[in-house]
């Protein structure tokens, strides 16, 4: 069904009872869908990967986090905050929020760009002894097979090491916008 690609999609948990690769799998089909999607999940990496705008039921009514879990779960805070002994704590929080940060929409791109590359790392991380396992197994006389095997064991440890950089550039922007 959603190879058809329909126009809207209601998914309930839609990652309940899917092994990591078929999540994987789904998160990736449903992060690139062109449609509207209505998602109720209790997994938060999944709604902040595949959604764009996140509701939540507050005192009985729907209301709009455009920071996603993170903000609801600092609206739950700041509702237990409003008590009478937890005033002053507010107030110099409030005066930390006043600082310049990373819009909400912002942050949660880079969350989503992070998350991505977090995948595409652990897939590549047994690449290099993937190649080093066929290189083992090619007889030694075949040398143009393993000056090409040789390549792409080269080639793989490069992009391997280019997503770690940019796994780290992405980490430390999202810690910083956290501050």
């Amino acid at each position: 069904m959603l190879l058809d690609e329909p126009n809207v999609l209601v998914l309930d948990e839609p990652g309940n009872d899917l092994d990591t690769d078929m999540l994987a799998v789904v998160e990736d089909l449903l992060d690139t869908w062109p449609g509207t999607m209505l998602v109720v999940s209790h997994d938060r990496y999944l709604m902040d990967r595949v959604t764009d705008d996140q509701y939540a039921l507050v005192d009985g009514r729907v209301r709009h986090v455009p920071g996603g879990v993170d903000e609801y779960l600092a609206l739950l805070d700041e509702r237990r905050a409003d008590a009478p002994t937890a005033k002053p704590e507010r107030a110099e929080a409030e005066s930390v929020a006043d600082a310049p940060a990373m819009s909400n929409s912002e942050r949660r791109e880079l969350k989503k760009r992070l998350d991505a590359v977090s995948r595409k790392l652990e897939k590549m991380q047994g690449a290099p002894d993937e190649v080093r396992e066929r290189m083992s197994h090619t007889p030694t006389s075949d040398y143009e097979a393993l000056m090409a095997l040789q390549q792409e064991l080269e080639d793989t440890v490069v992009q391997v090491g280019e997503l770690e950089d940019e796994w780290l550039g992405l980490s430390d922007a999202l810690d910083q916008s956290r501050n």
